[in-house]
């Protein structure tokens, strides 16, 4: 079964290195310039950039995500389709080592393929 869900809310649909934004997009419902400019106003607080992840990761925690570490006894093999599988409901933003990506309900929502990353972490909506 193919878990993953072409997605990229970009009003322009370009790709330009917004995985942070789009995750968020996705997770929150809201539209790509919403959780840019709410990405924009965190990072400016945080003296930071909107895709580093204290910065996400904080407007997740706004938004009533909680930040959880990936359970699994061999990593090399748990990764993001591993997730999905493993996690048929619900909405999750996965960390990775240089990439972000939205689950819900089993399901990956990414501009392209990325399926084959190990996420590190991930945060839910309690």
């Amino acid at each position: 079964m193919n878990r993953w869900i072409p997605y990229n809310p970009n009003p322009l649909n370009r790709r330009v290195g917004d995985c942070a934004v789009r995750a968020c997009c996705k997770a929150s419902g809201r539209t790509w310039d919403e959780v840019f400019d709410s990405l924009a106003e965190i990072a400016f607080e945080m003296k930071d950039v909107i895709s580093a992840n204290a910065v996400w990761g904080e407007y997740l925690k706004r938004c009533g995500f909680v930040r959880r570490d990936v359970e699994c006894y061999a990593p090399e093999r748990c990764d993001v389709i591993d997730f999905c599988r493993n996690h048929p409901r619900g909405i999750y933003v996965l960390g990775m080592d240089g990439h972000v990506v939205a689950v819900e309900d089993g399901f990956y929502f990414d501009s392209w393929d990325s399926g084959e990353k190990h996420p590190l972490n991930y945060w839910a909506r309690t």
